[in-house]
C-alpha cells in the first residue's frame, strides 16, 4: 500500500516535464460510471518508481495543457487497467486520443484463461502477493478535498501497473499470444471512441 510522502498531488494540471519518456500508468476517477453523464475528477499517474502523482480537477476546470501533451505523446507508453473506460473519459474531458496503450485487464484475460478473475486487486494478489485496497472506490471523488485514505487509495491503482505488466506480458510470450495482445492495445483507442458515440453495448462484429 501506498504511503502519504510518496503521494504527490498537484490541482489542475500536472508540472511541466515529467513523464517526458519511457511509459507512465495511468487512471480516473470520476464521479461514476456513465459516458455521458459523469464528470472526470483525477487522473494519478506513476513512472513505476514508487511514485505516484494525482492531478485534481475541480468541476468545469479542466485544461490541463501538460497532461494533455503526455497523453498525445507517441513516444510515452501508457499503461492502463481497464483502459477502455479511462481513455474514453480522458477522450471526451481533455479532447485527445490516447496512444501507445498497454492494458493489463486484456492481457490478464488473454494470457491468464485458468481464472476469470481479472480485477486489479485479484492481479497483484495472484502476481506479486500484494494486497490492495478497494475501500474507498465508491467515494466522493469530487469533493473539494481528498482524504488521505482516497490519496492512497487512487495511488495503489497505478504504482503496482509496471510490474504487472512486466508478469503479463512474460505470459503472453509464454502462451504465443503477444501479437494479438498488440492488436488489442491498438484498437482500444477506437474501441473507446465506440464507448462514446453510442456503441457501447452493442457488439458491431457480431453476425446479427
Amino acid at each position: 500500500m501506498a504511503s502519504a510522502e510518496h503521494v504527490h498531488l498537484h490541482r489542475g494540471d500536472l508540472p511541466a516535464g515529467l513523464f517526458a519518456s519511457g511509459s507512465v500508468a495511468i487512471d480516473t476517477e470520476t464521479m461514476g460510471l456513465s459516458l455521458a453523464r459523469d464528470r472526470l475528477c483525477l487522473v494519478q499517474l506513476s513512472a513505476g518508481d514508487g511514485i505516484a502523482h494525482l492531478v485534481k480537477f475541480e468541476r468545469g476546470e479542466i485544461r490541463a495543457p501538460n497532461l494533455r501533451a503526455l497523453l498525445a505523446n507517441p513516444s510515452v507508453l501508457k499503461i492502463f487497467h481497464f483502459g477502455r473506460f479511462d481513455l474514453a473519459m480522458l477522450q471526451r474531458s481533455l479532447g485527445v486520443e490516447t496512444r501507445p496503450v498497454f492494458c493489463t485487464k486484456i492481457a490478464s484475460r488473454l494470457c491468464r484463461t485458468y481464472s476469470d478473475r481479472h480485477g486489479l486487486k485479484e492481479l497483484t494478489k495472484d502476481l506479486l502477493g500484494i494486497e490492495i485496497s478497494k475501500q474507498q472506490q465508491l467515494s466522493d471523488w469530487g469533493a473539494a478535498e481528498l482524504t488521505r485514505e482516497q490519496q492512497i487509495y487512487a495511488a495503489d491503482d497505478v504504482l503496482y501497473l509496471h510490474e504487472l505488466k512486466a508478469r503479463l506480458e512474460a505470459m503472453l510470450e509464454r502462451e504465443g499470444r503477444q501479437a494479438l495482445a498488440r492488436a488489442c492495445f491498438d484498437f482500444l483507442p477506437a474501441r473507446a471512441a465506440l464507448d462514446l458515440a453510442g456503441w457501447g453495448e452493442e457488439d458491431i462484429f457480431a453476425h446479427s
